[in-house]
């Protein structure tokens, strides 16, 4: 049993998603992941059973452990009650702990990901948010989607939203006194140290490869490989 083994036992997600696992098969033949990512869950489990560091250290640094949606349709069908997705999110948590997540490219967007999202939650009380939605960054949305950001206030109010005001409605916006306690949540159950993480290792990795915080950001949001998937 190597350390790396030792540390994934620690997380109650991996006990719970690998405790009686026959390797049937099952959650690879449901996952919806599977059948366009070059990605076998049945595969990962059995490579973790052996208890072999330097087998689990090629998956922390791999693609493989960042194509699982996390919908947990293996929980669901799994015989024996197993959560290859729980086992999913132990080896993502432990990569991200110690920066192997920089090692490969979906990895990498854990980044951009921790940037937009907690931070969307920590200062706005929101997953996401107009005011952060970026046209350009997003030009999939269309531009209807263009006209609707450009013109916020008023598109929203007709839809009943409340936008950036005190009180009460969607989007509306949130008191002080309840982003404080978002960012006491995030600092008691370690939220706010893996941003920490996550952003160091994201800068060494940016400097390694050459770019700014900010050139790294957006090449990791937006850089997409060949190699991915199934009809590669």
């Amino acid at each position: 049993m190597g350390k790396l083994y030792d540390e994934l036992c620690k997380d109650y997600r991996f006990k719970e998603g690998m405790k009686t696992c026959i390797n049937c098969g099952t959650c690879t033949a449901i996952c919806p992941a599977a059948e366009f990512y070059k990605y076998d869950p049945r595969k990962i489990l059995d490579t973790v059973q052996r208890k072999n560091d330097d087998d689990i250290l090629a998956l922390l640094k791999s693609e493989t452990i960042w194509y699982c949606g996390e919908c947990m349709s293996c929980l669901t069908r799994c015989p024996r009650k197993n959560g290859a997705g729980l086992v999913i999110m132990a080896l993502r948590n432990l990569s991200a702990k110690l920066g192997y997540f920089t090692e490969s490219e979906r990895g990498r967007q854990l980044y951009p990901l921790t940037k937009a999202l907690n931070r969307n939650i920590l200062d706005y009380g929101y997953c996401v948010h107009p005011e952060t939605f970026a046209y350009e960054d997003h030009p999939e949305s269309g531009p209807v989607q263009e006209w609707v950001l450009n013109n916020k206030e008023e598109v929203y109010g007709r839809m009943g939203a409340n936008y950036m005001k005190p009180g009460n409605g969607a989007l509306r916006k949130i008191d002080k006194a309840d982003l404080d306690e978002l960012q006491a949540i995030f600092d008691a159950t370690g939220g706010t140290e893996r941003m920490e993480l996550v952003e160091k290792y994201s800068e060494q990795k940016a400097a390694e490869m050459g770019m700014t915080p900010d050139e790294y950001l957006k090449y990791t949001f937006t850089h997409c490989s060949p190699g991915h998937f199934n009809s590669e």
